[in-house]
């Protein structure tokens, strides 16, 4: 590798794990901000984007007393702090996805988006080192780990192997995803969707959906293909 190809990489490598850091940091004081709120009777919705609106029924509260206030406002000047370094980071980690071509490929693929899209390609070895997408998902974590006995095959829950934030990305990739299929939206609902949600936990059918989405991400970066979205359907049931 040459010295420019080694510098760019290392860049990749710290700009991924600076935004991690950062989103770790946010997640860890939004948790701590609902555990102080519950203490006083208040709760929001999940999701990091129902802090705020936390925060600020607190700061208008005069039945909380005026010392938890002044702290809850040193913590919401922290959260916004965060939060702005979160999408400085974010916006270096965008302009790096619109100049790579593979990106803008993966990123066409429901439920992985440019985020996602970059991570795969700074974070996955080459995907010509695995044999085939399953051992792609397999590397991730997203395979199910086999207890076979007896001549029987029982799956168990996810090996958790591989990239921990790149797994979780396209877990959470596949259940929004899944959010809209569940409701009637979206364009990505098929028969295998359907019937997968009908016998098992939505969590359970994210983590499926996720080793999915993983399989096909590995094929588009083995052949160069592009996502097709008149046939995607058939290829988040079918993926290799």
């Amino acid at each position: 590798m040459s010295s420019a190809m080694y510098r760019s990489s290392s860049r990749k490598v710290m700009l991924v794990g600076l935004r991690e850091r950062v989103v770790a940091a946010q997640t860890q004081l939004a948790n701590s901000i609902r555990g102080y709120a519950a203490e006083f009777g208040l709760t929001a919705a999940k999701g990091m984007s129902h802090i705020p609106l936390l925060l600020e029924r607190i700061r208008i509260d005069d039945a909380i007393p005026d010392l938890a206030r002044d702290l809850f406002a040193s913590l919401a000047v922290e959260f916004v702090q965060l939060n702005e370094r979160r999408k400085e980071l974010e916006g270096k980690l965008m302009a790096w996805y619109r100049n790579n071509e593979c990106c803008r490929r993966l990123a066409k693929i429901p439920g992985v988006g440019p985020i996602g899209a970059a991570l795969l390609v700074m974070k996955a070895p080459a995907p010509e080192l695995f044999a085939s997408g399953r051992q792609f998902a397999a590397w991730m974590g997203l395979t199910p780990k086999d207890h076979s006995t007896a001549g029987k095959v029982r799956l168990g829950i996810i090996t958790r192997a591989g990239d921990e934030v790149l797994r979780k990305t396209l877990v959470v990739g596949a259940t929004s995803l899944l959010r809209h299929v569940r409701v009637g939206r979206g364009r990505n609902a098929s028969p295998w969707l359907t019937e997968l949600l009908k016998r098992k936990a939505p969590k359970l059918v994210a983590v499926a959906l996720a080793n999915k989405i993983a399989r096909i991400a590995w094929k588009l970066m083995v052949t160069g293909e592009v996502y097709r979205r008149d046939d995607g359907t058939t290829k988040l049931a079918t993926a290799a």
